[in-house]
């Protein structure tokens, strides 16, 4: 079965591209990833309209016949020097909408923009077993990282069956500090050198570049998240030589309020082998109950094949509850 469908970039993102593409998302993520809270519309309308840091988005939208939009496709090309050459895909169709061909036309869409736009690696996420994982293999993505996603409960009974860490007692040498949204002046410098501790993360297959941070780089990363609605807190341990060695990082969005999303979590090299990871991990959990007792859960997600904060998460009482891959596709040069 075949539909007239238009395409439309979208240059000048209204109010209105935005509820439409909220529903279009919701829709889509209702029927493929039940049971995971979808964006509320003041976070899709922020992701929209908002600059990300160090990139810049395009977007497409797919319309029927009479008006209503029934697929939405958003492309991330990143800017930085060391991640010129990636673009990061998310790419919905409406359930009631799909194999008629739109997914394939706005991926085309998307395709002929890397190439114009001198990509040479398109990243795009999809859940095990899902139609979207289906479509990356048929249209010659290669699978080249596996992530499984944990989820930890805060409540109660849950704590009685998964004991969360309680010990407060700090590893010889360090101490806990944190704060909320942007990073105080006098940490900045340091909290950018142990944010450059990610760049040794597993990233399986991916060509994902690295990144260069810096005081005015996490800043910056800081007012995106703040200038979308989400909150973003931070504990770390700071060494007696005033070296950040290690920090966590939550992110609890807009119009989900119970489920924060764990972003970074990171050790600098030099302090590994101390149990920094899980100290200021458990640290961040007492500080969810303590100042944010509407938080129910926490998501995460880990490459399968980073055993050590794995387990990690484990020990402090996440399960895996779904897995999902990234994929790639190598864009022929032009």
């Amino acid at each position: 079965m075949s539909e007239h469908i238009h395409l439309l970039p979208l240059h000048r993102v209204q109010v209105t591209d935005a509820a439409a593409w909220h529903r279009v998302v919701a829709a889509s993520m209702a029927h493929d990833l039940p049971g995971v809270p979808p964006p509320g519309p003041g976070h899709v309308h922020a992701q929209l309209t908002e600059p990300a840091l160090d990139s810049h988005r395009l977007t497409w939208s797919a319309a029927a016949p009479d008006g209503t939009t029934v697929a939405v496709a958003g492309l991330r090309l990143f800017t930085s020097p060391t991640r010129d050459h990636l673009a990061e895909l998310e790419l919905h169709v409406h359930p009631a909408h799909r194999r008629r061909g739109t997914g394939s036309r706005l991926l085309s869409a998307v395709v002929a923009a890397c190439r114009t736009e001198s990509r040479r690696a398109l990243i795009v996420e999809a859940a095990a077993g899902s139609p979207g994982e289906a479509f990356c293999e048929r249209w010659g993505f290669r699978r080249a990282m596996t992530l499984d996603h944990l989820l930890m409960r805060l409540d109660r009974t849950d704590e009685a069956a998964h004991p969360h860490p309680t010990d407060d007692a700090a590893p010889p040498g360090y101490r806990l500090t944190g704060w909320t949204g942007t990073v105080p002046d006098h940490l900045a410098d340091a909290f950018a050198q142990a944010k450059n501790a990610m760049n040794d993360m597993p990233m399986g297959d991916l060509d994902y570049g690295t990144t260069a941070w810096d005081g005015d780089r996490v800043r910056a990363m800081a007012e995106v998240i703040a200038d979308r609605g989400d909150t973003l807190l931070t504990v770390a341990a700071v060494h007696d030589d005033t070296t950040m060695a290690g920090y966590t990082e939550i992110v609890l969005p807009q119009g989900t309020p119970t489920r924060a999303q764990q972003y970074d979590t990171a050790v600098a090299p030099a302090h590994r082998g101390h149990g920094l990871g899980l100290w200021v991990k458990a640290a961040m959990v007492r500080r969810l109950r303590a100042e944010h007792p509407d938080v129910l859960e926490i998501e995460t997600d880990n490459a399968e094949d980073n055993v050590h904060m794995l387990a990690v998460n484990h020990r402090l009482g996440y399960r895996s509850y779904r897995r999902t891959s990234q994929f790639q596709l190598d864009v022929p040069a032009p």
